[in-house]
């Protein structure tokens, strides 16, 4: 009987030795699962504070994107057209789009005529007549007329009115129309000095311009303002003046004497100072590819 009362507490004891074992395994696993959380959360929490000083929780930057388009040249056909003259084409992107350019005709007729095309308002007009005058498109060119409106019209190397370069591009600056019944003293649709494309059809804008030697108001507006003559404005009406003559249509707006546009340049983009007020619109007169 001791025998087996020894034997019963050897199993006894062995089956505790095994639990506390295991009890004792489990706590060590226990414990190396805490470290293991410890060491992880201390290693997050430095990487973090690594980033923040390195700005990485800062706003996010902005996305660089590509550049937009600024305007948009549509081809015309030279061999529909052979009045048209290929001298490329302005950049898309990138233009100036805030301030002035200088713009001076030298005509045969007396001192320099001085304008400032207005980039705020006319951007793709102004783009469009420094590149044709860097390729020296208005060089030695006619203004073929004098429109019955008070305008002189120049920028067709063809003098036909239907010359201009081998793009167009779309309307601007068009005035609004003036009310039906105007106020006294409202200004005229475009004021003498205006500067203005003119195309046929409207919106079909290429070369030519006009430039306003008196006041003039239409109740229809079609004819996009780019800038405001600052100096020779007196040449301008000197060359207004002149006697007209039948243009080969019938319409009697060819100055009699020649216009010869001897050069134009544009200078580069000025900031910093409003443009002069201007208005715009301009006068109908015979076909114009632009």
């Amino acid at each position: 009987m001791a025998s087996s009362r020894d034997r019963q507490r050897k199993l006894a004891r062995a089956k505790l030795d095994r639990q506390l074992a295991r009890r004792a395994a489990a706590t060590r696993r226990r414990r190396q699962i805490q470290a293991g959380v410890g060491v992880f959360l201390v290693l997050a929490l430095v990487v973090a504070g690594s980033a923040w000083a390195l700005g990485a929780f800062d706003s996010e930057p902005e996305q660089k994107t590509a550049a937009q388009d600024t305007c948009v040249w549509t081809p015309q056909d030279a061999t529909a057209n052979t009045n048209l003259k290929d001298v490329g084409m302005p950049a898309t992107k990138d233009l100036p789009t805030e301030g002035t350019r200088a713009m001076t005709v030298t005509t045969n007729q007396g001192a320099p005529i001085t304008a400032e095309l207005n980039l705020a308002n006319s951007p793709c007009a102004a783009a469009s007549v420094a590149h044709l005058a860097s390729r020296s498109f208005y060089d030695n060119t006619a203004c073929h007329e004098i429109t019955a409106e008070g305008a002189l019209r120049c920028g067709d190397p063809s003098g036909t009115g239907l010359g201009g370069p081998t793009y167009s591009f779309y309307d601007e600056d068009v005035p609004t129309a003036p009310s039906a019944s105007p106020a006294p003293g409202q200004p005229s649709t475009y004021p003498k000095g205006t500067v203005a494309m003119i195309s046929n059809p409207p919106g079909n804008n290429g070369s030519q311009f006009l430039i306003f030697f008196k006041d003039f108001t239409t109740a229809e507006p079609k004819y996009p303002v780019i800038g405001k003559v600052t100096g020779g404005l007196d040449v301008v009406e000197k060359i207004g003046a002149l006697p007209t003559v039948d243009n080969g249509t019938g319409a009697q707006v060819k100055p009699k004497s020649d216009v010869v546009i001897q050069s134009l340049t544009v200078g580069e983009p000025v900031t910093g100072a409003a443009p002069s007020p201007s208005s715009a619109s301009a006068p109908a007169s015979s076909p114009s590819a632009g």
